[in-house]
Formats: structure tokens, C-alpha cells, sequence
């Protein structure tokens, strides 16, 4: 249903919100390398404006120029992706490199995916531009999931990219065309999706669209329901939260019309994970000793305890100390009967489940004492994913090379030999002299035995020396102690730990990193 004018007069959010990864200075006295992206911004707005009936002072678009500690801009970013109506990504390279991008896409598609939820329609409010064109191998797939037509705009804008359409004179008409159809596609797209406004997300606890920085093969994710159906269930459950199979218990209902598997596909989907998504009942066990190809979350129905049979596979399930999967258990503060039985339900699933309810961070045993709400299940289920694809990287079985396989050793090639064309660079001992070689030997092993704590004795004194060769033959060795910034040990690091409460969390961070 569209707004009437008096209520799109009074609706002061943004139209849209433009996403783009920030270029590096080039030099301190260098130009402003956003300023095209500023450029493009400007003439959306003004084409945004003079279609729409938007007040007169009121932004019609949102850009994060610069976002300085302790000026509140990382709030005034949380602000606007949780209130504008399109989300206008611009596509690039550095963009899917960026992980701040990757937060801020996140970010507005769990906020489309809760509305979805609520209301069962789905939301699209993404209108993506091409800034400089990616090749279609590289996109993530939440960008590959998009139905949009870039061709529509033209081909030189899908061949050259906004960027090139805005740097070059011979291009000025496609730019200002281009331009012009991309705000009339978010004005339109405003309002037919009829995205509602959101709570702000924590940049902190915002994972990434795009997966870990430096890409890598399709990620899996695979989500079983342990549910009951509809005619399976105990004489006095209200079978309103239940359908015709597992896979549409819904137990946040009336709040949301989904069942929550389809949500939790949509949330992983997000996160840049190929998910799959299957009945506990339906599900064949799998052997320990059969690898993982990805994180598995077990949602739980306490309800379904109530039958022995899936109560014993659950009790087998919890037995096995898989360390791939995680459990959360939904519950619905609004489910009269199942407050009723709080203690009754609660002690069959610590009977049934000791091991996975209080295994994992706090984070997993949090998901696992229960999730009482629709937001605080969008909320937790990254954090729960990523708790799930740690372990199964932490604990994963290895496969070294067969025995008697053949694997080429790795070597340094001249700068002749780019792309593997070449013939291997290895400067020999003998084109050093004696006198120098000798030295660079003792210096190699006396750092040697310095960093390793080699005890002084013969054996040792060969150990080092034939390294120190080994090192002579492959170029100079270092002469100073490697710098300790990359958060290895030693270093201070990083602490990974997590920490979700389905409350407000707090500030949000003053700083970002963005590019």
C-alpha cells in the first residue's frame, strides 16, 4: 500500500542510503579520491529531490564521507541504514574487500529479511550501480542472488562503470542519463517495497555480507529443524505454531507469518553462506568420521522432546561431540503453554542435550538456554554461525598429501620468471666469496640459535649451520628481529570472543576502517 502525500511529506528518512569502500589518499597533498563518488551523490540527490515531494531541508540520500573517532559517525551510519528506504550499493573491486561495506550490506538485508518475516512479502529495496565493473566469478553470492538488470542503464555502463562514464568528457550524456534512470529506479523501488524502519545495529557485533576478508571457495551452512508437525503433536499443543512438516514450525508466531527455517535461510544467505536447510526427522545421521563441509545449527522445539523416538536421536546426536554444530532453542515469550511448562521443558532438553547446552562460547550457550524473540533470533544467528565455523576449522580433520604422491617444492623465481615463464632463480654458494659467505653463515646461525634456543653442543651447531646454508642459497638473511604488529603471538593480538545479549547493546564504536 503506498503512502499518501501528507505521509510521505512527514516521513523524513533518507530515500537511500549509497554504500561505496573508501580510495586511499594518494599522497598527503593528494586529491580527494572520492570526490566523483561526492559528485555522484549530489546528482542523485537532485534528481531524487525533483521526484519526489520531500521537504525542503530534509536529505533525501545519506553518504559517509568521513568517519572520525569520537565524532559520532559510526552512530549517524547505524542511524541511517536502520531508516532509509533503498540501499544503493556501488560496486567495485574494493568493495566486496572492505569489510565495513560488508556490515553495511549485512546490516540493511537483515533489517529487509525481519520485515519479510512479519509481514510475508518479500522486500526488495537494493538498487545496485556499478562503479567499476566485476567480473560475475567474483561476486559474492548476495550480490549474484540480486535480480537486476544493469544492461538497462546501457553498455557502456556495464563495460566502463560509473567511474569511467564520469572521468571521461566523451561519456558526460551516459553519465547524466545513466544517473537519471538509477534515481528514478530508487524512487520507485522506495515505494513499492515499503521498507519499514528498523532498530540500529552494532557495528561490533555487524558481521560482514561478504564472509571472511580474502574471499575463498562457497561457503555451506546447513540448518536442521527438530520439530514436530502438526499431526504429530502432544493432544494439548496448540498447533498454530506447527504446519504440515517440520520445516514450517514458526514458533514466533503472530509476529512473524515465516517459518523460521526459511528466515534463518534468508539470514545465512546474507552472510555469504550456501545454505540448506532439513528436517531432523529426515535427516540420515552422519558418521563422525565423515567430514563436515560447513557449520550445522540445530533448531530445537523443547515440544518435541514430548516424542521418544526423536528424543533418543537428539540424546544420540548431543552424545556424538560434533564440534561443527551448534544448538539454538526458539521460544516464544508470548506462548501461553509453553510458560506454563517452563520448568517441564526446560529439564526434558537438560536431560536430553547436557553436552551441547553448555559447550561452546557464551554466545552458543546463550542460543542454546533459548532465544525468546524474533529480533533476538536475527540478532544471534551470526554470531552462532561464526561460533560453529571456528570450532569446525579448529577441530577439522587434516589430509595430507597420499603416501607416494609427488609435491613440488616451492621456489623463488627471478623476476624474469613472472607467470611461471622462466627458468628458476637460485644463486649459487660459489658466486659469493669465500669470505663473505662465511660470514652470513655464522650471522644466519647465530640468529638461529637466538630465536630457537638451541643449547650450544655439536649437534646443535650443525643444525643451525646446515640452515643457515640452506638460507645462504635463497638470498640474504634477515639482520634484525621481526616486527611484531600482525597480532601473532607475542604481539597483544586480538581478542575474538563474543558476547550477545538480546537487549540494547550499548554504544556503538567510534571508529571504522573502511576501504
Amino acid at each position: 500500500m503506498q503512502a499518501s502525500p501528507w505521509q510521505r511529506a512527514a516521513d523524513q528518512r533518507p530515500y537511500f542510503f549509497l554504500s561505496y569502500a573508501h580510495s586511499p589518499r594518494l599522497g598527503a597533498g593528494g586529491p580527494d579520491p572520492d570526490m566523483w563518488v561526492e559528485r555522484l551523490f549530489r546528482d542523485l540527490c537532485g534528481h531524487v529531490m525533483a521526484m519526489t515531494d520531500a521537504p525542503a531541508g530534509v536529505p533525501v540520500g545519506f553518504m559517509d564521507r568521513a568517519v572520525r573517532p569520537g565524532d559520532g559517525g559510526a552512530e549517524r551510519v547505524a542511524e541511517a541504514l536502520a531508516t532509509c528506504r533503498v540501499f544503493v550499493p556501488l560496486l567495485s573491486p574494493r568493495y566486496f574487500a572492505s569489510e565495513a561495506c560488508g556490515k553495511e550490506w549485512y546490516a540493511f538485508a537483515q533489517r529487509a529479511s525481519f520485515q519479510q518475516a512479519r509481514s510475508g512479502r518479500p522486500v526488495e529495496a537494493i538498487v545496485p550501480a556499478v562503479w567499476v565493473p566485476v567480473p560475475a566469478s567474483q561476486l559474492p553470492g548476495p550480490v549474484e542472488r540480486l535480480q537486476f538488470d544493469h544492461r538497462a542503464f546501457g553498455d557502456r555502463y556495464v563495460t566502463d562503470g560509473l567511474y569511467g562514464l564520469v572521468r571521461l568528457r566523451a561519456y558526460a550524456e551516459e553519465y547524466e542519463r545513466t544517473v537519471y534512470e538509477i534515481a528514478k529506479r530508487i524512487v520507485s523501488v522506495a515505494e513499492s517495497a515499503g521498507l519499514e524502519p528498523g532498530r540500529p545495529l552494532d557495528d561490533r557485533q555487524t558481521p560482514s555480507a561478504f564472509g571472511p576478508p580474502g574471499g575463498g571457495p562457497a561457503r555451506r551452512l546447513q540448518v536442521t529443524v527438530a520439530a514436530p508437525a502438526r499431526q504429530d503433536l502432544p493432544r494439548d499443543r496448540d498447533p498454530e505454531y506447527y504446519g504440515d512438516s517440520p520445516l514450517s514450525w514458526n514458533p514466533y508466531y503472530p509476529e512473524s507469518v515465516r517459518p523460521l527455517a526459511h528466515v534463518a535461510q534468508d539470514l545465512g544467505r546474507a552472510l555469504n553462506y550456501e545454505t540448506s536447510v532439513v528436517s531432523f526427522d529426515d535427516a540420515g545421521p552422519r558418521k563422525l568420521e565423515q567430514p563436515s563441509l560447513g557449520p550445522e545449527i540445530l533448531l530445537v522445539d523443547r515440544w518435541a522432546l514430548y516424542d521418544e523416538r526423536r528424543r533418543a536421536r537428539l540424546a544420540a546426536f548431543d552424545a556424538e561431540h560434533r564440534s561443527s554444530g551448534s544448538v539454538i532453542v526458539p521460544w516464544n515469550r508470548l506462548d501461553r503453554q509453553s510458560r506454563a511448562r517452563e520448568a517441564e521443558l526446560s529439564g526434558m532438553l537438560e536431560t536430553t542435550m547436557p553436552v551441547k547446552l553448555g559447550q561452546g562460547r557464551a554466545v552458543s550457550r546463550a542460543a542454546a538456554g533459548g532465544v525468546p524473540s524474533l529480533e533476538a533470533f536475527a540478532r544471534i544467528l551470526p554470531h552462532v554461525v561464526e561460533a560453529a565455523a571456528r570450532q569446525l576449522l579448529r577441530h577439522a580433520t587434516v589430509y595430507p598429501p597420499a603416501a607416494g604422491s609427488v609435491v613440488e617444492r616451492p621456489r623463488l623465481r627471478g623476476p624474469m620468471a613472472a607467470d611461471g615463464a622462466g627458468t628458476p632463480f637460485t644463486p649459487e654458494a660459489h658466486d659469493i666469496p669465500k669470505s663473505l659467505e662465511t660470514e652470513r653463515v655464522d650471522r644466519v646461525a647465530a640468529l638461529l640459535r637466538h630465536y630457537t634456543a638451541l643449547e650450544i653442543d655439536d649437534a646443535a651447531e650443525a643444525v643451525s649451520r646446515g640452515i643457515a646454508e640452506m638460507f645462504l642459497r635463497i638470498g640474504p638473511p634477515p639482520t634484525t628481529a621481526p616486527s611484531r604488529t600482525d597480532g601473532g603471538p607475542g604481539s597483544g593480538g586480538v581478542d575474538d570472543g563474543q558476547r550477545w545479549t538480546p537487549v540494547e547493546t550499548g554504544d556503538m564504536t567510534e571508529g571504522r576502517r573502511r576501504g
